[in-house]
């Protein structure tokens, strides 16, 4: 029995969601474990293009069942519109397929209005938050201030629950921001609107799982984000509020004796980053605006444009260790191909000296880039499905950075649709 994780290394927006969709066939579950709306996974397969925020990716596949594990931020809202647009194009959503852990924190609509009304008030000091209400839905749950979705199905005591923790939102609603404080009749038509919606998908996915693994099932764990934006090993304060690492995974599946054997770690062959916060590589300009273009990085979610720059080994060989990867899948290297020379981010330089160990959050705004280029290869290569039959300087760029980085590259995605794959 194999079970995997498939994380990112990076900021995010690596390509984990067209590697989880082309690696389903091999795997009976896929399990969402942490994160919540704010990041995309955009998948492209034969039933259309997809941008999944909140399904695990694994929704694509015939006989494959999807869990959103106890460690994701469940937003009802979202989710059920989420499912209402991909059942509109066909794909099958039942309770055999998809499966919502009752003891997954509902994220409410009162934690998305606070995450817009802090980022109004910090002003030109926000950390570019989505504004999907990730922070503040966290920040409820380790005061355990939440409300777990099992409580659904014991609609007495979620009452009660509710007018308590609205009594104590309203104020910070009313107080601190000046906002319109909540009602029960708003309340009310959340829960009937959305909650109880997506209520016949809610189980024990703690117990489903442990049967599946005393059964021999093979698992996958799918990540939000990367490793960059782990809440105590990114770049803090500008990460996610939750562990996007492989080691988090069984905790935030519900099944914490599961063991994973393998950690696929995604890599882009050039550096995105959406939202604030220290980013060394970051490229300015014409150069970054043909990038950007050439990779069409403009947010799965958001719309907004990523920031890019070329690979950042620093970045990645420290992300790679974080998430204790075991091989490397390296997607888009075919958008590299309009370059004459392709600029790699080799090493840091910092207060005069040339580093290679990822620096501490606070020391990051004093580091810069130190580039090195390697030849391009200028020609199309998204048709090509062996790696000997790749141009010689595009097999060099990945060993390059498989050198670089120590760590096996695996899988080199030449194109965004699932057949668009070099396996090594």
């Amino acid at each position: 029995m194999a079970n995997s994780a498939i994380v990112g290394v990076n900021w995010g927006d690596e390509g984990k969601g067209r590697m989880v969709d082309l690696l389903t066939e091999n795997y009976d579950i896929v399990v969402r474990f942490q994160g919540g709306g704010n990041a995309g996974h955009t998948v492209i397969n034969d039933r259309g293009k997809f941008a999944l925020h909140l399904l695990p990716s694994g929704i694509f596949r015939e006989g494959v069942v999807n869990i959103l594990g106890n460690g994701v931020a469940l937003d009802p809202e979202n989710l059920w519109k989420e499912m209402t647009e991909v059942m509109g194009k066909g794909v099958s959503i039942t309770p055999d397929n998809l499966k919502i852990s009752s003891r997954a924190s509902l994220l409410m609509p009162w934690h998305r209005d606070l995450d817009e009304l802090e980022e109004r008030r910090l002003k030109d000091k926000k950390f570019g938050s989505t504004k999907q209400g990730i922070a503040p839905f966290y920040s409820d749950k380790y005061q355990k201030k939440t409300v777990l979705a099992g409580e659904l199905f014991y609609p007495e005591k979620l009452r009660a629950h509710l007018r308590d923790l609205m009594e104590w939102k309203n104020l910070i609603l009313t107080s601190v921001y000046g906002a319109e404080p909540y009602t029960e009749e708003r309340l009310d038509e959340w829960l009937s609107s959305y909650c109880e919606r997506i209520k016949p998908f809610i189980c024990d996915t703690g117990e489903y799982l442990k049967r599946a693994h005393d059964e021999g099932k093979s698992i996958l764990f799918e990540a939000q984000l990367g490793s960059l934006r782990d809440i105590d090993y990114g770049i803090h304060p500008f990460t996610t509020s939750s562990n996007t690492l492989a080691a988090y995974a069984p905790i935030g599946s519900g099944c914490p004796q599961v063991k994973i054997t393998n950690v696929i770690g995604v890599v882009k062959a050039y550096s995105t980053c959406v939202g604030e916060g220290p980013f060394v590589c970051e490229m300015e300009g014409e150069e970054a605006e043909r990038l950007r273009q050439e990779g069409a990085e403009y947010g799965a979610k958001t719309g907004r444009p990523r920031r890019v720059g070329p690979i950042d080994l620093v970045a990645t060989r420290y992300g790679a260790e974080m998430q204790a990867a075991t091989e490397i899948a390296l997607t888009k290297l075919d958008v590299l191909s309009y370059l004459d020379k392709i600029p790699v981010c080799s090493h840091y330089e910092l207060d005069g000296e040339i580093v290679d160990i990822f620096p501490f959050p606070a020391a990051l705004d004093d580091a810069k880039p130190v580039i090195e280029y390697l030849d391009g290869w200028k020609c199309d290569i998204s048709k090509v499905r062996r790696f000997e039959d790749l141009p010689e300087a595009a097999r060099e760029y990945v060993l390059y950075v498989q050198r670089a980085i120590g760590c096996p590259i695996t899988y080199v995605s030449v194109g965004p649709e699932r057949e668009s794959i070099i396996i090594r």
